[in-house]
């Protein structure tokens, strides 16, 4: 891939991050003050929801300017993993949050006095905000997705499923508004317990992909197959074996050995190599990082790919 491709990516991601980000920052202090207001536990719990999102926000945009830079002599493999960590990071705090949110929601309703009767009576604001907040957020997250597609940015597709996540949340507060509408006052507190599950889930999801990460799992199998092709088109290369993926952030690096004619001289067999590599960074949209070892296709060379 291109430095100029890297460059507009980056704009891309950085542009749509900053709009969810912003519109975070609106949504987030409405859902705050209108539930303090109007003693809606749900909301409030909705809004800090919102600013776990602009945590996961600031995380994209500080992973994207620290895993663009060049490798140097101490990080000859490129910064990719620092959004990776960045990112686990969040995840715990996610967890951490959604447990709170639970154990506080949990706690009213066990502290709740049932012969008291009345609870505090949500506004109409609640539910205004709380649909403001869903139809704000599915949009946030359409829009992400389809910029976290186009540039293959994993980071980008998780926050976009953050999005979702508080639009979510959002339809919980709905719900629990209607529910104590009807007479159920514990709404609210179910309705938070709801949105505290859904971002523990969030995290969870995170925290797991990042531990894919860290423990050098393979790239999908997508992008696999997309190798194998473009090795399969260099009718050059005899066969091929030892192939081997890992993910750094956004980037991909692999290695493979290739076997080729044994009567070749060195700089021919190299030229092969080198039109692979070209091949494979003109192709594969990521931004890779390509080992090949060049081997005579004698029979004993032979391997299993």
């Amino acid at each position: 891939m291109s430095d100029s491709k890297i460059k507009t990516d980056n704009a891309r991601i950085r542009s749509v991050t900053y709009l969810g980000l912003y519109t975070n920052i609106i949504l987030a202090a409405m859902k705050i003050v209108v539930g303090a207001l109007a003693c809606s536990v749900a909301l409030v719990a909705d809004g800090i929801h919102s600013i776990s999102d602009m945590a996961t926000d600031v995380a994209v945009l500080l992973g994207i300017y620290y895993g663009s830079k060049k490798p140097d002599s101490k990080h000859p493999y490129g910064h990719g993993r620092i959004e990776t960590f960045a990112t686990t990071v969040i995840a715990v705090v996610l967890v951490a949050v959604g447990a709170l949110m639970i154990q506080q929601a949990s706690l009213r309703i066990a502290g709740a006095s049932i012969d008291t009767g009345e609870m505090p009576v949500m506004g109409q604001a609640v539910l205004w905000v709380a649909l403001a907040s869903v139809l704000s957020k599915e949009f946030i997250y359409r829009i992400t997705r389809k910029v976290a597609i186009k540039t293959d940015s994993s980071a980008l597709y998780a926050n976009a499923w953050h999005h979702r996540s508080d639009a979510l949340s959002s339809i919980a507060v709905v719900v629990g508004f209607v529910a104590m509408k009807f007479g159920y006052h514990h709404g609210d507190n179910v309705a938070a317990i709801a949105v505290g599950l859904m971002i523990i889930l969030v995290g969870v999801k995170v925290f797991g992909k990042c531990l894919e990460e860290f423990s050098e799992q393979a790239v999908d199998s997508r992008t696999i197959e997309q190798i194998e092709q473009i090795i399969a088109a260099e009718t050059r290369i005899k066969s091929w074996h030892k192939l081997r993926t890992r993910s750094v952030g956004r980037e991909i690096f692999f290695d493979l050995h290739i076997l080729v004619d044994p009567a070749l001289n060195v700089a021919d067999a190299h030229g092969i190599a080198e039109a692979l590599e070209r091949s494979m960074h003109r192709q594969i949209s990521r931004p890779i990082n390509v080992t090949v070892h060049v081997e005579p296709d004698y029979p004993e060379m032979r391997k299993e790919p």
